[in-house]
């Protein structure tokens, strides 16, 4: 039986846990979680009837093979698409149509934590969660790794482990790390060079519709102190008719700006900020807020593969969007497929 050891539990990790199933005849699969929820960055919230999806937004169909697996593999029941197009502003808050009103935009009833879920799901992986991985240990000797936690305690030996956290901190995990010198410090230095944008994010419920027709606002010349803005109505599902939710992302300046400032000091700022956008006073008042800082938001450029490909050969992957090199939920989920499959391939030669 071949084991595996995953390290976080987002898409892209659900994926390449799935991937597995098929890729090898006997494995053993085991994912290291060092929060308390699935699916990372693509995250869902709840408070009373409303769900609200507070990090990425929706799964877009820019890749057949995830269309395959979103639409036809994977349980449909629950399944959204959101009809609504997304429509553009610019630094003096001028508003006008977009170009994607005939795209898919796929959530779920339930929010998008469903997706890993539902690929977890279909695997017998074990997931332990808010188990934070800290370094991992090679022994070359029978090839295998053992990761050790931040408590100290030692999970393994594995036979391939697959690293998922965003590049910065799968680099930390590396650096602290015993193994090959030169195969590390070159993965270190390839994921060193992986950027993000930071972003704030504003969540604001109103006891009353909007009556607009979009479903979200993006920022084009990214000169407003607001980059997206986002209606969780046009959700099926998602917030009770008659209310209203926006998930409102400060730009990158203004997150990077307003970090650490009072969270309702922010929050009552991009308030003010997205009522001028929309021209509606109201929505300086919500009737209840939330809020998130992601410091590792909107990828902004991948990683080299070759160094990648040179620690592949030790039985050690990475995986998520920074891999592929785009910043979309559908791109860590091809990751995760390719990955797991490439595993299953080197694994049995």
């Amino acid at each position: 039986m071949e084991r595996i050891g995953i390290v976080g539990a987002g898409a892209g990790a659900a994926a390449t846990a799935f991937a597995l199933e098929d890729a090898t005849a006997e494995t053993s699969v085991t994912v290291l979680e060092k929060s308390g929820r699935l699916c990372g960055r693509a995250a869902t919230r709840r408070r009373d009837d409303v769900v609200y999806d507070y990090g990425a937004n929706y799964i877009k169909a820019d890749d057949e093979r995830v269309v395959e697996l979103v639409t036809e593999t994977l349980p449909t029941e629950g399944l959204v698409d959101i009809t609504e197009p997304v429509w553009t502003f610019d630094r003096d808050s001028g508003i006008e149509p977009g170009r994607d009103a005939d795209d898919h935009k796929w959530s779920y009833e339930r929010g998008l934590t469903q997706l890993a879920k539902r690929l977890f799901a279909r695997t017998d992986a074990t997931i332990h969660r808010e188990t934070r991985v800290e370094r991992l240990v090679r022994d070359d000797a029978v090839g295998t790794w053992t990761l050790e936690d931040a408590a100290g305690n030692p999970w393994g030996p594995y036979d391939a482990v697959v690293l998922n956290p965003p590049a910065p901190q799968a680099a930390a995990v590396l650096e602290a790390s015993a193994w090959d010198a030169d195969r590390r410090d070159s993965l270190v230095a390839a994921l060193g060079d992986v950027s993000y944008r930071r972003v704030w994010t504003g969540v604001f419920h109103y006891p009353f519709e909007l009556e607009v027709p979009y479903y979200a606002l993006v920022n084009v010349d990214t000169d407003h102190e607001v980059g997206w803005v986002s209606r969780e109505e046009c959700k099926p599902g998602h917030v009770p008719d008659g209310e209203s939710l926006l998930v409102v992302q400060a730009n990158r300046e203004w997150s990077a700006a307003n970090e650490g400032r009072d969270p309702e000091r922010n929050l009552a700022e991009l308030a003010a900020l997205t009522a001028g956008l929309l021209e509606d006073d109201r929505l300086t008042d919500p009737d209840w807020t939330d809020h998130q800082g992601w410091r590792y938001a909107i990828l902004e450029d991948g990683a080299p593969s070759e160094p990648l490909r040179r620690a592949e050969s030790a039985g050690l992957y990475c995986v998520g969007d920074w891999v592929a090199g785009e910043g979309r939920i559908h791109a860590a989920l091809r990751s995760g497929l390719e990955v797991g499959e490439r595993i299953g391939a080197d694994r049995r030669r």
